[in-house]
């Protein structure tokens, strides 16, 4: 077989287009490469969801805890604390089986017991906290004058935060905010490890590698294509963040104005 029928038969393989039955013996490169990026499908899909969903969802919690009313500010807090104070994987494993048990009850939560929809949600909840408390820095670390200088202006209530105080927040918070980012797609490993099962053999890149890996006993080739792909991933979101970075400094003179480094986290 050669390697473009080989992508045509399994590159898009993880969704369910293409070939049923996996390969079994004699695994060439193209085979591996070709399913490892197929299965890579997910691990973007469950990290873009996660992060747009995410976002909005840190910013009104950073805002909740950020705020005087103590009905807004105690739930964001301990939002924030439950799952930045727990580890992913377990959180992984608590949602399969509160999502089978209510599935038992109410039929309406079957499609919760699948990856795409309950570690989509565990995913997003994981990172909204992370993400809050980037945000809440940010908020705590803007310049009094900036909000002083809004008020001289007349401005307040929503065209405030919106011209003056979102804005600034994003501007402090973009580095960190990038760093949460990359690791959130490379939290995106766990889903099919931990609890939530790959129906039909449909998983992520993490999922075809260790298929290879336990098929021909040799984890040396199937591993290093999985961290080549994420390195790739990891330099588009550099990139992308890169750009929205300069456009939220662009008034900024070049000197002043912050760079995106890379501080991966050791263990979440």
């Amino acid at each position: 077989m050669s390697c473009i029928q080989t992508i045509q038969d399994y590159g898009l393989r993880a969704i369910g287009i293409g070939e049923r039955l996996l390969p079994r013996e004699d695994f060439t490169l193209c085979e591996q490469f070709t399913l490892i990026g197929s299965g890579m499908i997910w691990n973007v899909y469950f990290g873009l969801t996660a992060l747009v969903l995410g976002f909005f969802f840190a910013t009104a919690l950073a805002l909740g805890k950020a705020s005087d009313k103590r009905i807004l500010r105690k739930p964001s807090e301990w939002f924030i604390f439950f799952f930045r104070g727990s580890p992913l994987f377990i959180q992984f494993f608590f949602a399969y089986f509160v999502f089978l048990s209510l599935k038992s009850v109410f039929p309406v939560f079957d499609a919760f017991t699948s990856a795409w929809l309950g570690a989509a949600i565990v995913l997003f909840l994981n990172t909204s906290a992370y993400s809050a408390e980037i945000f809440y820095g940010a908020l705590q670390s803007i310049p009094k004058g900036d909000v002083e200088a809004a008020d001289a202006y007349g401005l307040s209530g929503w065209t405030r935060f919106k011209r003056v105080i979102w804005p600034t927040m994003l501007r402090l918070a973009w580095p960190a905010y990038t760093n949460e980012a990359i690791f959130l797609f490379h939290a995106t490993t766990l889903v099919y490890i931990s609890s939530f099962p790959a129906w039909q053999q449909r998983g992520d890149a993490l999922y075809y590698a260790s298929y290879f890996a336990d098929k021909t006993f040799n984890p040396f080739i199937p591993y290093p294509i999985l961290a080549g792909y994420f390195i790739i991933l990891t330099l588009v979101v550099i990139s992308v963040y890169g750009l929205v970075n300069r456009r939220l400094n662009r008034h900024l003179p070049a000197e002043r104005r912050q760079k995106i480094r890379l501080r991966p986290n050791l263990i979440r």
